[in-house]
Parts: C-alpha cells; structure tokens; sequence
C-alpha cells in the first residue's frame, strides 16, 4: 500500500467511524438496558435476577448478534455464530485478496459482553438520578459530588452530556460495540484495501468477569490444537478499558499481571456460644490468618515488583461462614484471596506463602483443619458449558518492539492523532499515542499455552511471545472507559471515545499487514 493510499484510507476510516458515532451509542445504550427487560420479571415467566453479568449473558449476546447482521457488520448472517461455550465469533476477510489465506495475518477483536452485579438499589440511593440499566433517569437529582469522588474520572460539568451512564458502559461493553462497528468499516471499505493481507476474527466472549480469559481458554483448548493459520490468531487486541484517570483515555496497553485465587477452608468443632472451650472457633482462628496475611503483604513480604507491570499483590476477597446460628461457634470459615502475580511471581510459591504463615500452624496445632488450594470454575455457562478449570489465570507482556505494537502506534497516529485537539487534561483524550498496561485483569489471561508440546502448530511467522514457560500471540489492549471508573457505583463512559476506538480497530488490521510482511 503506498503512502498516499494509506493516508486516503486513514482518512476514509476516521470519517467513517465520526459517521457511525451515533449508531455506536445506540447499540451501545441498548446493550446496557436489556437486562432491565429481565430483573424483574418473574422466573417463570421467562426472568432471570442476574440478566447480564457472568453465565446470564443470552439476551445481550443474541441482541449483539442479531445487530451485527443488521449493520452489515458481516457479509452473511451465517459468519456470525455462537460456539459450544457461548461466545459469539464472527469472521472477516477480502474475498478476492490475492494473499493465500494461510499467509495473511490474522488479527483477533475480543472483548467480554458480561458485566459484575449492578446493585441497582446502591445506584438510585447514591447517584439520585441514575440507574445502572436506563443511565441518567433525573437530571434534576443527579448527586454530581458523589460521582467525583467514586469515580477515577469525569470530564468538566459543562461536557457531561457526552456522558453514558450504566453497568458495563466503561467495562466493556463499549469495547464490543467498536468491534462491531469497526467491522462494519472494515467490509465498507474492502475495495480500499482495509482487510488486504489480513483475516479478521471479532469475538464478544462470555462469563469472563467471573473466570477471567474462559472464552479464550476454551478457543485455545479446543479450536486452536490442529487448526490450520488462517485460524491462529498473529495479534490479539483486547478491547477492555485502557483509560487511566491521570494518564487519559484510550491507551496502547502491552501487558498486565495474572492473577489466582486462593482458598482457604478453616474447619472448627461447632457448639454453644455460651461454652466455647467446647468448639474449635474456625472464625477467630481464620480471622488471625487474614490479619497476618494482610501484614505480611502491607510489609512487601513475598511479593515481587516488576519495573513495568509493577508489584504482586494479595487481598481478601470472598468469605462464606457455616454456622447453626448468632450464638454459636461456627462449625467452618472459608476465604479467599484475590492474588496478583506478577514476573517472577509463580501460583506455587503464592501458595506456599500462605502455607507458611504462623497462624495456619497454630490453627492446625490447635486441632482445627486448614486447607489450602486453588478453586475450580465449574459454573455452567449460558450455553450450559462447564469450564472445570483452576483459577489461575496467566499474566503477559507483548515487548514494545513487536510489530504489533509498532503498527498500532502507527494505526492511532493515522486515525485518532489527527482529530484529537492538543493538550487534555488527566482522562481525557491524548494527541499522541500512550503505550502502556493494565492494573486489572482481561480476556488476555486465556491465550498463554505451554510452549512446548502444546498441540497448536503456529508458525513462525505469526512472531509469538515466549516468556517462560508460556507462549501467546501478540496482545494489546486498545478500549474505551477508564479503568479506574469500571465496576463502579454510576459507572460511565464519554462516547467521544467510540469513534476513535472504531476507527483504530479498523485501520489496524490493514496496517499491521503491511508493517509486518515478510
């Protein structure tokens, strides 16, 4: 693609996606306001409580479907399709590209389409006026301070009304909307070579906010092994939030830490509460573990800091008490801990490290029954698959002079760069293009598998990542919200972030094909 064309293109995608701004709001609202349709409905009459958050995806997914054929998002309503998981995968490619299709890149779109529990009641009571699935309700009592102080960021008063309010606004639904759209462009334009050399796979996966990276893992467990180049994947852009309240919006993100889960069960000797030298109190003992445990980390102890993906770290994060009853000492206290690993932090030593303090001994001295291990995701998802797998999920990191980097810094100085103003102020959109990772955890976590052995043949081309004893395609994350406002009480996105993101997604994959030709 010589110079002037690729600079039409730029521009033919960047007026494309300011064109479909609206339409991206409008997929994007409807998304976040379909479970209300279902909440309060009766289960017998076809309700579900938890409409949209992990496992509880249906609706939303089958509405996302449903509007990709109707945007011309693919070319025949057959390219997009659930698979036995119940992602939802759709392809793209240029019919008459002359590229054999076991040459072309291959450029994966992901995003998760669940979101965590809304707590619709803490909404209306905090905010005033907002409400997780319908957004702004009442103007007039929208609680303005509250929301700077829960929120990472919000851009001044007079700018609210670029604002969309709603569980999964900033994480991540609005990542999903800009893969479809973007693939709308993408098709608009295949006579301009915007898929020349590339082969496109969008995926809106599921159940990811309660198992991080389970639709990828089921891809890389069961489509990939034996599967031929066309369908392995050379990048993998993960459209999660990549906003930072101080750095601003719409980051190149390379990396982030994984994470597991810890748990511990404390087996006691239940009884009366009026004689408790007649139990063994798994409470009072597994309360001294999680004190010590949370000293420990507050001293740095066993924790490795990493100079780009920063420190380990470990938290207490889930708590399930068995007991008769208020006046009892209970019979078993379980825990966990959300662990996040970073390089040169492993799940066994992480685990050791909880083996190894004072009060386990002591628990176990004292008579009571402390184990430690890691928990399996066995919640069926929508579609009724069981995924079995231990929660751990592998951290990543694409080296900054990947190729895939290199093209998607080019792809936001083509589209983005030039119709961004200058300056900005904390997360508010940048001029030039921010490469960077993430706190929190993605899709990404799913897609390192053993480097050796592994029953995916990918070629050598496709460049992948080996770090230890892992390798992955090339990741980055490019997503609108900020990261510091998702899961939050009113969060929210500017949609002055969707035509942006549309347009990076849609310029990449023809960039990234002539940047890394061989």
């Amino acid at each position: 693609m010589s110079v002037a064309h690729a600079a039409v293109l730029d521009q033919r995608i960047a007026a494309l996606a300011a064109r479909d701004q609206a339409l991206a709001v409008s997929i994007l609202r409807e998304a976040v306001r379909i479970p209300a349709d279902y909440v309060d409905r009766p289960v017998e009459a076809g309700g579900d409580p938890l409409c949209g958050t992990s496992n509880h995806e249906g609706p939303r997914i089958e509405y996302l479907r449903r509007t990709l054929v109707e945007i011309g998002a693919v070319r025949r309503p057959e390219d997009a399709a659930f698979d036995a998981f119940g992602n939802l995968a759709w392809t793209l490619e240029d019919p008459d590209d002359p590229t054999p299709r076991a040459g072309r890149r291959v450029i994966y779109l992901d995003g998760h389409c669940d979101t965590v529990r809304p707590l619709r009641a803490q909404w209306r009571e905090k905010t005033g006026g907002l409400d997780p699935y319908l957004g702004l309700t009442d103007p007039a009592r929208v609680d303005r301070a509250f929301l700077r102080r829960e929120l990472g960021y919000l851009p001044p008063d007079d700018e609210w009304e670029h604002l969309l309010f709603g569980r999964g606004t900033a994480d991540q639904l609005g990542g999903v909307v800009t893969q479809m759209v973007a693939s709308r462009i993408l098709l608009e334009l295949i006579r301009e070579g915007s898929l020349r050399g590339a082969i496109v796979r969008g995926y809106a996966t599921v159940a990811e906010e309660d198992n991080d990276g389970g639709g990828p893992l089921y891809i890389t467990r069961h489509v990939l092994p034996g599967a031929p180049p066309e369908m392995i994947p050379d990048v993998v852009i993960l459209t999660d939030s990549s906003g930072d309240s101080t750095k601003g919006a719409l980051g190149i993100y390379r990396g982030q830490r994984g994470r597991m889960q810890i748990e511990v069960r404390v087996g006691g000797r239940s009884c009366h509460g009026s004689m408790p030298w007649e139990g063994l109190n798994p409470l009072e003992h597994g309360g001294a573990i999680l004190a010590e445990a949370a000293a420990a980390y507050a001293r740095g102890e066993g924790f490795v800091d990493h100079a780009f993906l920063g420190a380990g770290s470990r938290t207490a994060s889930f708590a399930v008490l068995e007991t008769p009853s208020d006046c009892a000492v209970p019979e078993r206290f379980t825990f966990r801990f959300d662990r996040r690993l970073t390089v040169g932090e492993t799940p066994e030593r992480a685990l050791a490290d909880v083996e190894a303090l004072a009060t386990v001994r002591e628990a176990r001295a004292a008579g009571l029954a402390v184990e430690i291990g890691v928990p399996t995701y066995d919640q069926p998802t929508w579609k009724g698959y069981v995924p079995g797998n231990p929660q751990i999920y592998t951290g990543w990191v694409t080296p900054e002079e990947h190729p895939a980097i290199a093209a998607a810094v080019a792809a936001y100085r083509g589209v983005v760069s030039p119709h961004v103003a200058a300056g900005g102020a904390q997360g508010a959109l940048r001029r030039e293009p921010r490469v960077d990772r993430w706190v929190f955890s993605t899709d990404g976590v799913g897609y390192p598998v053993p480097a050796e052995g592994g029953a995916i043949a990918v070629p050598e081309r496709k460049r992948w990542v080996v770090s230890g004893a892992y390798g992955h395609p090339a990741m980055l994350g490019f997503g609108t919200g900020i990261e510091q406002n998702t899961h939050k009480i009113g969060e929210c996105l500017d949609v002055r972030e969707l035509r942006h993101a549309v347009a990076f997604l849609a310029r990449f994959p023809s960039t990234f094909a002539a940047l890394s030709r061989d």
